[in-house]
């Protein structure tokens, strides 16, 4: 059935684009990961101080560490950089996020905003000075290095975006056809 000026009708055709709920998804994912990722900072700041708790034997132990760099504190003389990308990345999610109509990009999303503006705090806010702040971590695995809710949140994002590209769905929603066939998976399907 067409429209008038040739606009189709039809009940088949899958309009993309913002949709409301799966933003409000993204931002409360984002909300209460950057809340949680807030909290267990100022707890570890507060409880740990120069103790190490052993959560699992000597396998999974709570210790604080003030991290001036990257992962195993690489970097530190490049703090302002980390800072400057970490805003850069948030922008960005902010910017992509108003194409969102995917719960699992909503939720993959949302997570990295939340997980990119927890380290970005500390970094803007704590010491040595402001923008080169260390990152709080306690989370500690064995020979690992030790990180922070935040770094979860943006681990779980990778793999939600790995996973989203691999299945071949775009923010919006939409599959790759070519992807899709070779699934059998129905185009028309619903919570991507």
């Amino acid at each position: 059935m067409q429209a008038a000026r040739g606009a189709s009708l039809s009940p088949s055709d899958h309009t993309t684009g913002f949709s409301v709920p799966h933003w409000s998804l993204f931002a409360v994912t984002a909300l209460v990961g950057y809340l949680v990722d807030q909290v267990t900072k100022a707890w570890a700041l507060s409880a740990l101080d120069d103790r190490i708790i052993d959560v699992i034997g000597n396998w999974f132990t709570l210790r604080l560490v003030f991290n001036p760099g990257a992962a195993f504190s690489t970097g530190a003389e490049f703090t302002i950089v980390f800072t400057c990308l970490a805003a850069v990345a948030a922008v960005t999610v902010l910017y992509l996020s108003r194409r969102l109509a995917s719960k699992v990009w909503a939720l993959g999303l949302g997570a990295l905003l939340a997980g990119v503006c927890g380290n970005l705090t500390d970094r803007v806010f704590r010491e040595p000075e402001p923008f080169h702040g260390h990152v709080i971590d306690f989370l500690s695995f064995g020979d690992f290095p030790v990180f922070n809710v935040a770094d979860v949140l943006i681990n779980v994002a990778a793999a939600v975006i790995i996973l989203q590209s691999l299945r071949g769905v775009a923010l919006d929603g939409t599959r790759d056809t070519h992807d899709a066939e070779a699934e059998g998976v129905d185009l028309n399907e619903e919570n991507r």
